[in-house]
């Protein structure tokens, strides 16, 4: 590009106001810079956002170190098979694996790329034991029936909501449905961010507190309890061994902030959203699916698709907006297709029919809120040029 074109527009950029800065400043005047009194206050918040006084909030390092918790705490283990969605990143399956347990990868919903219910059912073994699905881009997966189907086969459930902040179901926000855990990512891209980290969201009281205690090594007590007593209270149990995946308070100081403009974020990422749909509504493109009336999707990802007749290919559409300066991405090159997952449980791409043709033609837009409304236009205008 000359130096007269537009600067580069990136895939994703955080939002991040001088409150999260102010609140982080604050921590490092503090001293208290690790786990302490502002995750404590952030898991406290997490909680009043969903707003259901059953609930316990964990925060972790990371979503991958939340599902990760969930599991141990249900007692996968090896020789159990936990189902989750091939269209996912790789962490949601991983996890499984680090317990021992083994992975069985099933195809999504054409319509929403959301885990198909009726495969999860023709997948159950003997083996089976949980089901992880996964609210793909910010839409929720088909809960009612997931929920259904475990119970009728005795199955944990475990929600990836990594994109699901704040995506509602049936009118109840992911995070208070009838699953055993949920996790929820704060990742760079995330709907909200602390940079890195995550929460393990759950209305089983055992759950919780085995996360909380192998979210730090397995240690019975944890470091802001033992250094702010007002007496000796250095001794401490390790009952068994635990992870290092603890939140720091400099990350929840991010979250605290991020978490009061989840709502006004989802609006503009919403709008974003719907500038895009116009725009596109005469080219030969899948636009994301909607959610069911009275809910909302949180817009993580604006997934488009090219349909057939497209006068390029997805790989030609992605070198034509990043050659007019626009950043984007592919969410996801399903787990099939990767050596490890291939390999190990011998897959090929006609087992997952609907993932690899959406894979094929799909591609992911920018969508988040500092994008003003001159880079939506610049982003829609890109991606008609290139459409011819």
């Amino acid at each position: 590009m000359s130096d007269a074109s537009p600067p580069f527009l990136p895939f994703a950029l955080p939002e991040i106001g001088d409150d999260e800065i102010a609140e982080v400043v604050d921590t490092l005047r503090s001293g208290w810079v690790t786990t302490g009194p502002k995750a404590r206050r952030f898991e406290a918040d997490f909680a009043a956002f969903l707003g259901d006084p059953g609930l316990h909030c964990v925060a972790v390092n990371s979503a991958t170190a939340g599902l990760h918790l969930a599991l141990e705490a249900l007692g996968i283990a090896p020789g159990d098979e936990v189902i989750t969605t091939t269209h996912t990143f790789t962490a949601t399956a991983e996890v499984v694996r680090y317990l021992g347990a083994d992975v069985k990868l099933v195809d999504v919903d054409p319509a929403t790329l959301n885990i198909d219910p009726a495969a999860v059912e023709a997948a159950i073994t003997p083996r089976t034991k949980a089901l992880i699905p996964v609210h793909y881009a910010g839409l929720a997966a088909d809960m009612p029936a997931l929920l259904a189907v475990a119970r009728r086969h005795g199955l944990k459930v475990v929600e990836d909501a990594a994109h699901a902040l704040p995506t509602t179901c049936g009118g109840a926000l992911v995070g208070t449905l009838a699953s055993d855990a949920t996790v929820f990512s704060f990742y760079a891209n995330k709907t909200i961010t602390t940079g890195e980290g995550g929460m393990l969201v759950t209305r089983d009281a055992a759950l919780a507190k085995r996360a909380q205690v192998m979210r730090l090594h397995g240690m019975n007590r944890d470091a802001f309890d033992r250094f702010t007593a007002k007496v000796p209270s250095w001794y401490y149990e390790i009952v068994a061994p635990g992870f290092k995946y603890n939140l720091t308070d400099i990350a929840a100081a991010l979250g605290l902030h991020q978490l009061k403009k989840a709502h006004a974020f989802r609006e503009r990422r919403a709008a974003i959203a719907a500038r895009y749909d116009a725009a596109f509504a005469d080219l030969p493109v899948l636009r994301p699916p909607q959610p069911r009336a009275g809910d909302l999707h949180a817009w993580h990802l604006y997934v488009l698709r090219l349909a057939d007749g497209a006068p390029c290919t997805r790989d030609e559409l992605v070198e034509r907006l990043f050659a007019a300066g626009i950043g984007c991405s592919v969410h996801y090159i399903p787990l099939h297709l990767h050596p490890y997952w291939r390999e190990r449980y011998a897959l090929t791409p006609a087992m997952f029919p609907h993932s690899q043709h959406a894979y094929e033609r799909m591609l992911s837009l920018p969508i988040y809120t500092r994008m003003d409304d001159a880079d939506v236009e610049r982003v829609a205008a890109a991606v008609r040029t290139a459409l011819g």
